[in-house]
């Protein structure tokens, strides 16, 4: 449902807003004969305009008029960002148009007694056996080779290298002391290889050709020679699991190798039956919402497309990238990027509406006990106190909100 509303700021309101923009640019104002920062508004006003107030003017009174609507019983709940137009502006008034957008009408169909098939829970002696593995790796010791070792398998190469694309250097293709564990698959198919049986201050033109996928159109494809230098070699030990090693492991009651495996088996068990019981839970929903009907507003996707852009940016710069040098990478453009993300966005925007609509169908509440209980229970969990256990979520209705979700879910899922 869409829903028009406009609002007018008469002329004190909306001289305040224009005050207000003043203000926040001031102190940067320069003039003959004022001091920096010292400009009166009148003066300013007269020199420049009152329309050079008026972007910074229209934020404040966008705030001001929306949460005046938002606070009025009569207007629709958004479900999506308003879309606003200036309607008329000039010295005296203000006159903007929101545009809201409610949830859709969801009509739940069977939602109960699903006949969804969970999976069992199994962890294989291959599983154990990879995760020891991988424990093995963070305790692996690294020492000088014999002087005239040749290179194999698993051996840490210590090269020098500069790769050439028709006799030319490229760019990032140069690397000194570089620390290489050939079998790691960390530089393209085939460089690896081709040190394998040469020793220290060998010298070898490697030549590979870059995959078609690559990421530098330079590159993509193209055959290259490498001058690689063998400055050392270098063996990899991996540890015994005797005493000394559990000891380092420091895992509480864990003191042989049958223990570690119960403690992976256990823990692994632990990790799969999470994933088991969110994978039901999907499936569940899955099945709730292809008996629903109901349709998304596209303000709803273009919402939750720009959050989920949002969230994988942020992901991208945990990892020291940027947004823009992934789609360079990925040679695709913003708009194609989000178009991909449409799908998903509607898969999460259909949850949450079904989701809703059982809290509703059922009348679920959350008691002001079960709120303290949850929020005391998550507070321990975090180990900080609940007020900063409150401050770190942002509010109480949303873990109020997240309490009733889990209702909802808890009869999705019976």
């Amino acid at each position: 449902m869409k829903k028009n509303y406009v609002l007018k700021l008469e002329k004190k309101e909306w001289k305040d807003c224009l005050n207000e923009a003043f203000d926040k640019k001031k102190k940067d104002i320069k003039m003959d004969g004022f001091r920096k920062g010292q400009v009166p508004f009148d003066i300013y006003v007269k020199k420049t305009g009152i329309e050079s107030l008026y972007m910074d003017a229209v934020d404040i009174a966008v705030d001001v008029l929306y949460n005046r609507l938002l606070n009025d019983p009569k207007t629709i709940v958004p479900a999506a960002t308003p879309s606003i137009d200036i309607k008329n502006i000039n010295e005296n008034e203000i006159e903007i148009e929101f545009v809201l957008v409610s949830s859709p009408d969801v009509k739940l169909g069977k939602y109960k007694d699903l006949k969804v098939k969970k999976e069992e829970v199994k962890v294989t002696d291959e599983e154990i056996e990879h995760e020891l593995g991988h424990l093995k790796e963070q305790f692996v010791e690294v020492k000088e080779a014999d002087e005239n070792s040749k290179i194999k398998n698993g051996n840490v190469a210590i090269i020098d290298f500069e790769g050439f694309l028709n006799g030319v250097a490229f760019n990032g293709g140069k690397g000194e002391d570089y620390s290489l564990v050939i079998g790691s698959n960390t530089f393209i198919p085939g460089f690896e290889e081709a040190l394998v049986g040469l020793k220290k201050g060998d010298k070898k033109d490697v030549k590979v050709t870059f995959p078609e996928n690559y990421h530098s159109d330079e590159l993509k494809g193209k055959p290259v020679v490498f001058k690689v230098t063998i400055k050392d070699v270098k063996e990899r030990v991996s540890p015994e699991f005797n005493k000394q090693f559990f000891e380092d492991l420091g895992v509480g009651g864990v003191t042989s190798l049958e223990e570690l495996k119960n403690y992976i088996s256990e823990n692994k068990k632990a990790e799969k039956s999470k994933q088991v019981e969110d994978e039901y839970l999907f499936k569940c929903l899955d099945v709730v919402i292809e008996d629903a009907k109901f349709e998304i507003p596209e303000e709803m996707t273009t919402d939750e497309v720009d959050r989920l852009v949002k969230e994988f940016s942020e992901r991208l710069q945990y990892q020291g990238l940027k947004l823009e040098d992934y789609l360079k990478y990925s040679n695709t453009s913003m708009e194609n990027f989000k178009t991909s993300l449409k799908e998903e966005a509607n898969k999460r925007i259909s949850y949450r509406l079904v989701i809703d609509a059982v809290v509703a169908l059922e009348k679920l509440e959350v008691t002001e006990e079960e709120l303290q209980k949850g929020l005391e229970d998550a507070s321990k969990q975090y180990n900080v106190s609940v007020e900063e256990f409150v401050n770190q979520i942002g509010s109480k209705d949303l873990f109020k909100y997240d309490l009733l979700m889990r209702k909802a879910m808890e009869i999705v899922t019976k």
